[in-house]
Formats: structure tokens, sequence, C-alpha cells
């Protein structure tokens, strides 16, 4: 259930900065989310106050991620799920419910299974709901969630367009709810580190930004033949707001397993790797360089596409440069290693995930036996943050910090406007690809300057009836 408030200060907001006080001493606990210990979560708060969460798209990132991400937590239980593909949705309430049956053991067969999102949200035991769906499914039902009065963890990218994603910006503020951005690198203490360091001056004044990202072979997909729609998928519903086209495998997602499905790689349904690993690392670097609410002024960017017919159809090796009013380029391209790395006057620093892998069938990092922090001189790594200086939330787990957040009513580490912002930035390279030259854009109207083609990109067509209100 949601926090009650009255007026003796009884909320539960209230309640865990009075039980965290005598063991925080004066820590301001209004600047900081807080990672709520166990005992305190299963001892007043349980199970009433126990936040009930409901898990809309139950495919691979969900049961390898975003479900386990949540349900170790003793603060939140997971008592819903939700799929348009029946063998998926039953294969999701058995986990959840063989996962907590292990837990407690007893048994456990309480985990409701619905099979659209709507019945879910009509759900009032519901306090909460992460969205795990395909990037053209984030943000219908992310408006439909916070209207409804749930908090969301959304998986990256925000949105499927840049007018999307203002949209859903707009509506979370309205609505008063958190929403949590699947921008987990946030939480990876070397990332946070880095950009501290960054941000700090430790390389002086920053000039350039290499990104790297990993690409799709979409060459490997020549045309497909229609398929019947396999029993329990409502495939319709699945092509959403995306214009109708006839079944085939590969353009949706597996029926024997989990591994990485088909619609990563058709641009009917996303930008392919320049959202699924942009979103990532231009967040990494809005966060280094303070842009989190702005954008780059020009874009430019060259890219390879299969030949027409193919159904894997984004994007390929591609390059593109950034640059925003200070001057700073923030370049991008598939030939560098897999990570962000930032150019000062005095140095650079190297961040990447390492040996992390948020699932099994990741891309492999190109940044082959490489440290997942490392700097020109090694003087710069050791640099202590002072008191003064800017230091960032210090967020362990991601999907914790959303459960912080929800409790605290303060913002997570990748609220929505961040997010739509880092998004935004890959739209925006994605739209360079297309068009074949450079592009100027308004960061505060958020519209291309005297450019009619390229705006015509920040929205799509939305088929009738998967539009937003």
């Amino acid at each position: 259930m949601r926090p009650k408030k009255n007026a003796g200060g009884g909320s539960r907001r209230n309640f865990l900065k009075n039980a965290l006080a005598g063991a925080a001493g004066t820590v301001a606990l209004s600047h900081i989310p807080m990672i709520v210990p166990a005992h305190v979560i299963s001892g007043p708060l349980a199970p009433s106050n126990r936040i009930n969460i409901g898990a809309i798209g139950n495919g691979r990132i969900s049961r390898e991620h975003d479900m386990p991400g949540v349900w170790k937590h003793d603060a939140a239980r997971i008592i819903a799920v939700c799929d348009l593909d029946s063998n998926r949705l039953q294969s999701a309430q058995k986990l959840v419910n063989d996962y907590y049956t292990k837990k407690s053991g007893k048994a456990s067969n309480g985990v409701k299974a619905y099979a659209n999102y709507q019945e879910l949200l009509a759900d009032k035991d519901i306090d909460a709901v992460i969205i795990s769906t395909p990037d053209h499914w984030h943000v219908i039902p992310a408006v439909a969630a916070v209207r409804a009065g749930k908090d969301v963890y959304m998986q990256k990218p925000a949105s499927l367009t840049i007018s999307e994603g203002r949209f859903l910006s707009n509506e979370v503020h309205k609505a008063g709810r958190i929403l949590q951005i699947g921008s987990q690198q946030r939480s990876m203490p070397q990332f946070k580190r880095a950009c501290e360091l960054v941000r700090n001056g430790r390389i002086g004044k920053v000039h350039t930004v290499y990104v790297g990202l990993p690409i799709d072979d979409p060459a490997q997909s020549t045309p497909e033949k229609d398929m019947p729609v396999p029993d329990g998928l409502q495939y319709d519903q699945w092509l959403g707001e995306t214009p109708w086209a006839p079944y085939t495998l590969k353009r949706v997602h597996p029926t024997n397993d989990f591994s990485r499905p088909g619609w990563l790689r058709c641009e009917q349904f996303g930008a392919g790797m320049i959202t699924g690993w942009g979103a990532h690392h231009f967040d990494i670097v809005n966060w280094g360089l303070g842009y989190e609410y702005t954008g780059p002024i020009e874009v430019s960017a060259k890219a390879q596409f299969p030949a027409a017919g193919n159904l894997w159809d984004v994007h390929g090796p591609f390059e593109s440069e950034n640059i925003y009013a200070d001057g700073v380029k923030v370049i991008a391209s598939n030939s560098y290693p897999n990570g962000v790395k930032f150019v000062g006057s005095d140095g650079w620093i190297f961040v990447s995930r390492g040996n992390y892998a948020a699932t099994a069938n990741d891309p492999a990092s190109l940044a082959k036996n490489s440290k997942a922090l490392d700097a020109s001189d090694p003087k710069i790594l050791s640099s202590i943050i002072g008191e003064n200086e800017i230091r960032f939330v210090d967020s362990k787990d991601h999907h914790g910090n959303w459960l912080e957040a929800i409790q605290t009513r303060q913002q997570p580490i990748t609220p929505i406007e961040v997010g739509h912002r880092a998004c935004t930035v890959c739209l925006l390279n994605h739209t360079a690809m297309k068009l074949k030259r450079k592009l100027f854009w308004d960061p505060v109207k958020e519209r291309f300057q005297n450019d009619d083609q390229a705006n015509a990109t920040l929205s799509r067509p939305q088929r009738w009836p998967y539009v937003l209100d």
C-alpha cells in the first residue's frame, strides 16, 4: 500500500526518518535517498506497508534483471505479472511463485497473472510497476500507470520518439509519481566515481568525450516469410502503436527460450544500439558534464544500414559527433572500446561496465582486458572528493534506489527528465544517421532549427487504438 499521512507525522517517510535518525546522527536525510535496512522494513512496516509490485512485460530483461532486482528487497513484493504472450505470462507467474516458496519455505501461489496492463493497473493492491516491455511499449503503459497513481521503474530508452519522452516526463511531474529509468550504470560505483572526478575538475577542462557502443549485425536476417501467429500471443496489441506487419518469428521474440529478441533489430520498434546502449552511455556523459537537463546544439552522423528488404534493418557501423553550447564535442562510434572516455586539458578518465552484464546474452564488450575505471595518471583516481565539492548520491543498487524513492518521495537517481534527455541525444544521433547531414538542435524548445524534415522525426504516427491521450 502507499504511504498514509496524518497530522501527527505518521507517514512512512517520517517513520523512516525517525527510525534512521538515531543511527545516522545529523545526516540530512531529506537530501540523501536512503538504503532502508531490511530489519526496518520487516519490523513495524511489514507487511501492510510493504510496496506491492506488478511486473509488466515478462521477457528476458524482466526475468534476468528487473524482477530479481526487486524481489531481493524485503521492502517490496511482486504480487502480479503481465504479458501479451500467455506462455511467458504463465512462466513468469511460476518463476515468482517459486522464488517466494523457496525464500519462505512455504508454498506460495499468490502471484496474479494479467493478460493486459490495463487490468493490472486497475488492481488497487498494486502500488508500483516495473515496465520491462519492448521500446515501443514503454511510454503508453507508463503514462497510464502514473495516472492510476502507481510509481514506475521503466527500462531504458525512455521513449520511442522525442515527443513521447517529453509527454511522459510532463505526465510524471503532473501526477507527482516516482519514475526511475533503468539506467543502472548510475548505481555502479565506477561510473559515480568517474563522473564526480570529471565534474570536480580532476582532468581539467573537458574538451572531448569518446563514447564506444556495441552494434548488432542486422545483415544476419534476410527477408523472412510470413508465419502464423503462435497460440497465446496477442500479436496486434504487441505491435501496439507501430504499423501493422505480418507475424514472423524474428520480428518478435523466441517462442522456446528467453534469448535476445529480434525486435531489437527492427527500426519499427526502436533505433538499434544507438538507443539500446546509447541511453546508458550518453546518460553518463550528461552526468559527468552536467548536461542532464540540456542537450547538444549541433549533431552530425554517418552509418551503414542493411540493404532494402532486410527484416532486421537497424544501423550497423556508425560514427556521430555532438557539439554542445560550451564547445565540448561528444563523439560516438562502434569502433571505440565499449565505455565512456572523458578527455580534458589535464588528462583523461575512461569508465565502463568491466565484466558486468545485465543479462546472460548482452553483447560482448569491445573493451577486452580493459579496466572498469582507468585514467591517464593513477593519482587522478585516488583523488579525494572534498566536503564542499560536487558529490553524487551513493546508490549501490538501482532497483533498491527506486524503492527508497517510493518510500521517501525523493527523486530517484535517474528520474524521468534525466532519462528523457539521455534518450533525446540517442534519437538526435539516429535522425542525423538517417538524414545524412548536420542538424541544429534547440535543447530548450526541443526542436530542430528551421528544418521541417528533421522536425517530422520528433514523433511517429500512432496506430489506433494504441495512442497517447
